[in-house]
């Protein structure tokens, strides 16, 4: 039986399994939006609600938003977390901060991401299981011990700075470490599978006789790739771009171990605001205006889909 026949076979299965549940086609669909709402919607929610109370000497540290007397409802939000945000220059500096590296590691992502996954769609299709392969082999370690064999090499006595005074290049160990290019070293090396995983999906679908026919009528091969591939790469880009810059955001483990005093990011402030300061009404606050900066990629990528998909014949 060929492969078409097997999926073709899998697939009237399937249909006949939820035309003979009781509400089987609205469970296959009500399951992802079920964990949706457990994961995702509930647990903001409950941050939102967090985020218009009070510090509070209490388990849990904060007050309630509501108050039951008299057979009356009384809300009881206090908008002055958000206020208080806007007053002290170091949540505006951790903002900055955060978005400048997620920026920069996602432009240094794309740059030596591209290249990666243009080379593997180009590849034999023999060899593109091993490279992808290869690509993703380091995300099966724990980022905690990816992030520590950094430390080890980045450090004044670790394996660069040994290498480069081994080969008499330096005299004196660079200061890598607990700098803002170690930060962009981790960041870049961690979230760089998530830049070239989209590229090559997208990338290997293109029809190679439009740059054939190009080439036919004379277009140079810089001109086929910049004027034919790297438009047509465009959604690869994007999502690409996307599933680096959003998580680079809120990064915390990479900023704590590999940066230093200078290195001001938004999970780091959240983290000593929760844990260390134990207010958290305003860590909430902190929480949901930085998920409100993150929906606006999100919202103008999904206006660039549906203009594409209007556009189509």
């Amino acid at each position: 039986m060929g492969r078409r026949q097997r999926r073709g076979t899998a697939i009237m299965k399937l249909s006949k399994l939820t035309r003979h549940l009781p509400g089987g086609r609205h469970a296959v669909i009500g399951i992802p939006f079920l964990w949706l709402f457990m994961f995702f919607l509930l647990p903001f929610v409950i941050v939102l609600k967090i985020s218009f109370a009070e510090a509070d000497v209490a388990i849990p540290p904060y007050t309630e938003i509501y108050e039951w007397a008299d057979n009356k409802l009384t809300l009881l939000l206090n908008f002055g977390n958000y206020i208080f945000l806007t007053e002290d220059a170091l949540y505006l500096s951790a903002y900055l901060g955060s978005l400048q590296v997620a920026f920069f590691s996602t432009l240094l992502c794309l740059v030596i991401g591209y290249p990666m996954a243009y080379a593997i769609a180009r590849a034999p299709k023999s060899h593109q299981t091993v490279l992808l392969l290869l690509i993703m082999m380091p995300t099966w370690t724990a980022i905690l011990i990816r992030v520590y064999a950094w430390m080890g090499i980045l450090g004044n006595n670790g394996l660069l700075n040994s290498l480069l005074l081994g080969i008499g290049l330096i005299d004196t160990p660079l200061q890598i470490l607990n700098t803002n290019t170690a930060v962009y070293i981790g960041v870049v090396y961690s979230y760089l599978p998530f830049m070239i995983l989209p590229l090559y999906a997208n990338l290997v679908k293109h029809d190679l006789s439009l740059l054939e026919a190009a080439s036919d009528l004379g277009s140079s091969n810089f001109n086929n790739f910049w004027k034919i591939t790297v438009p047509l790469s465009k959604n690869g880009i994007i999502a690409g771009s996307m599933l680096v810059f959003i998580p680079v955001v809120g990064e915390f483990v990479i900023p704590e171990l590999l940066g230093g005093p200078e290195t001001l990011m938004i999970g780091k402030v959240l983290w000593q605001e929760f844990f260390n300061n134990r207010d958290w009404p305003v860590a909430s606050a902190l929480a949901v205006v930085m998920l409100a900066i993150l929906i606006v990629p999100i919202i103008l990528f999904n206006r660039n889909q549906a203009k594409e998909l209007e556009g189509r014949p």
